[in-house]
């Protein structure tokens, strides 16, 4: 493991050491708080299903030893003397992002995620060369333009998938005008971790939402927990041709391959349907619903920082939180292996910090 000479602070953290779906403790280097720094103390750290495919190489890009986690929640423990806005206590997060060249057009409109050379907040390659670990540790250092503050209506429990799973659906609602839209048809296709924060927006700002989902038992959830307005059970063709061009939009969430067809059936002429989770193997796209339905399918990949704290600020005034299951540091393999069988409602979120004072 290459460290770099201002890499000094030891960390005691939980990384994948090889493709065995497993993490175990370990304990590496995070550089010295630098001018332009936060160093956090972790208390919650959000298991992503991206976190699942990193650890198992899904993509073939993983770098071992793997450290996951970018849906982190903390406490400001130190500052560098460029940083302004932020205090020693402040209740803060991160999420996917720890850097991007801050020079581009995109990183200017603070659409970071985007930049040609964004890092990743963990299995990146930072600035001075060393790769990125995330979440799974007791204390992270971060760029101050990837920190945020999180609200304090919102526990850092909570709260800590909100800054993956929330602004990777928060932002292509934004960016479609989902958010101006009261009155407006959303179809989620796929009721896990992103799709369930979906609903909670799309209800908070007055749209009808229709869950679309291949599983029937998750029906009464999705109506009585979550508010949806109508249920669809995918495979059920009946079902699905009974709710035909009924949709202004549909957020697809399914990380596992699948056709959009039928989804895009589901969509009025003009329709649009954004893809936010990312298959291993390409989803089948049938060209005739496209073509007679002038239909519009796109991709959207987290979102920028000021996006992510506009999204924490809405979520603190209407009172959104993730549905959560919180697991012990001795219990993350067991998680992982749930999350792999989709055996969750809705995320897992670790209790780094392990003290009953982190809530906050």
């Amino acid at each position: 493991m290459e460290v770099t000479p201002n890499h000094t602070q030891t960390v005691a953290g939980w990384a994948a050491m090889n493709e065995s779906s497993k993490v175990e403790p370990f304990v590496f280097k995070r550089r010295e708080n630098g001018v332009d720094d936060v160093t956090i103390k972790v208390q919650y750290c959000g298991m992503c299903h991206t976190d699942l495919h990193f650890i198992q190489n899904d993509w073939g890009i993983t770098m071992y030893p793997l450290v996951p986690g970018h849906e982190i929640t903390g406490v400001v423990t130190k500052l560098g003397s460029n940083v302004s806005g932020f205090s020693v206590g402040d209740r803060v997060g991160v999420g996917c992002i720890a850097a991007s060249c801050l020079d581009c057009d995109h990183c200017r409109r603070s659409e970071e995620n985007y930049c040609d050379k964004v890092t990743l907040t963990y299995n990146g390659v930072f600035w001075d060369g060393s790769v990125t670990y995330g979440g799974y540790s007791r204390m992270l250092v971060a760029h101050k333009r990837f920190v945020v503050r999180v609200p304090d209506a919102l526990p850092l429990d909570a709260a800590a998938p909100l800054l993956c799973a929330g602004i990777t659906v928060y932002s292509p609602m934004k960016h479609h005008g989902m958010l101006r839209s009261p009155g407006g048809s959303l179809g989620v296709v796929g009721l896990g971790g992103l799709g369930h924060v979906a609903v909670k927006f799309a209800k908070a700002f007055g749209l009808r939402v229709t869950v679309i989902s291949t599983s029937p038992a998750k029906e009464r959830e999705a109506k009585e927990r979550l508010g949806a307005d109508h249920f669809v059970v995918s495979t059920d063709q009946k079902q699905m041709q009974a709710m035909a061009r009924s949709l202004d939009y549909v957020i697809d969430t399914v990380s596992a391959k699948h056709s959009l067809g039928p989804i895009l059936e589901l969509l009025k002429v003009n329709g649009k349907l954004v893809l936010v989770a990312a298959p291993d193997q390409p989803v089948e796209l049938p060209s005739f619903p496209l073509i007679f339905g002038k239909r519009t399918v796109s991709g959207s990949m987290t979102g920028g920082m000021k996006e992510t704290q506009e999204m924490l600020d809405l979520c603190g005034k209407h009172n959104i939180t993730c549905d959560i299951e919180l697991v012990s540091t001795d219990g993350i393999n067991e998680a992982l292996a749930r999350l792999a069988r989709n055996d969750v409602r809705y995320r897992f979120v670790i209790d780094i910090a392990g003290d009953s004072n982190s809530k906050l």
